[in-house]
């Protein structure tokens, strides 16, 4: 029980360190900066702003960045496939903490509440399906992805099924805000 109390303080601890340093770097401009200046690099540009698409402290700086470049881009298709394995790259680092560090930790605090209904939920079939389908969506949406992925680590998604997931979803969702930003707010 130490061990876990242990890894728990440590995990947040970490997760208050990079709330500091990301908010930081929204209040300093650098990441405003940083995706302005690689705009004019469709492909680079599209690849950044995909990576800063993936954290709670990013994720709006990321969708204007992404929508700006599409309405600069010839093609909408680029900016998304870039920007999807832009987005892989973050989601990879955040899934590797929530799976393999704090989703056992939550577990752990889970198992031992003493609720027995909720033990026995998480433990269904049923509910890993449902919380690696409900994560998926929250990473093909605009909203933050740390959410959808400590979901998929309940559902003890493997890296292997994560990897091709992480893609085609960020794919879809920066496809769709892109043909927002073409279409509606462009030309």
């Amino acid at each position: 029980m130490k061990s876990y109390k242990n890894n728990l303080t440590a995990d947040l601890f970490i997760v208050v360190i990079s709330i500091v340093a990301a908010a930081l770097l929204v209040k300093t401009g650098i990441i405003k900066n940083l995706l302005a200046s690689t705009q004019e690099m469709e492909f680079i540009g599209s690849f950044i702003a995909g990576m800063f698409f993936t954290s709670i402290f990013t994720t709006a700086p990321a969708i204007v960045a992404l929508g700006e470049i599409a309405q600069l881009s010839s093609s909408i298709v680029p900016v998304a496939i870039f920007g999807s394995f832009g987005a892989l790259c973050g989601d990879l680092i955040i899934f590797r903490f929530m799976r393999d560090r704090l989703g056992k930790d939550i577990m752990h605090l889970i198992k031992n509440s003493g609720n027995g209904w909720l033990k026995s939920v998480i433990r269904l079939k049923f509910f890993r399906w449902l919380t690696f389908f409900l994560g998926a969506l929250v990473i093909a949406s605009p909203l933050p992805d740390e959410l959808g992925l400590t979901m998929m680590g309940f559902s003890k998604t493997r890296t292997s099924l994560f990897i091709p997931v992480s893609l085609i979803f960020n794919f879809l969702g920066i496809l769709i805000i892109s043909i927002i930003a073409k279409n509606l707010l462009g030309n």
